[in-house]
């Protein structure tokens, strides 16, 4: 007759287990994000600037005047750039302000479970290896 009582505690173990491997995806998956949202908080500002430059240096007027067509396509093509580099900015840091809380509460998740994990191996003297 199987054991259930055993049956049910390796089913817990197994669905611990599974909840930790999704915690430790989604903490990879944040430090990606992370590289992510640090690149938007460097690119960004360096478009923004370039952008501007390129607006308030003396000859682009003279650009906008002469050249027709390509006047108007690449002072459009500043403002989308200007536009598009903001929102990446106030995206890059409000995802890193999110990434940051998630990284503070993983560390407190990992500490508790450590300590219930050290806590429950006390108490039933799990650390003995119990002989046959």
């Amino acid at each position: 007759m199987p054991n259930i009582e055993n049956s049910d505690s390796q089913s817990r173990f197994s669905i611990i287990e599974v909840m930790d491997g999704f915690i430790e995806k989604i903490n990879h998956i944040g430090k990606t994000l992370l590289g992510i949202s640090i690149s938007a908080l460097i690119l960004a500002p360096l478009a923004i600037g370039l952008s501007l430059y390129l607006i308030l240096h003396p000859h682009f007027f003279f650009i906008l005047d002469e050249y027709d067509e390509f006047g108007i396509f690449l002072a459009i093509s500043l403002v989308v750039i200007i536009i598009i580099s903001i929102s990446w900015l106030v995206l890059g840091i409000h995802q890193y302000l999110m990434l940051k809380s998630w990284n503070k509460k993983y560390s407190r998740y990992i500490q508790r479970k450590d300590q219930m994990d050290n806590q429950i191996s006390s108490e039933f003297n799990l650390d003995e290896e119990q002989g046959p």
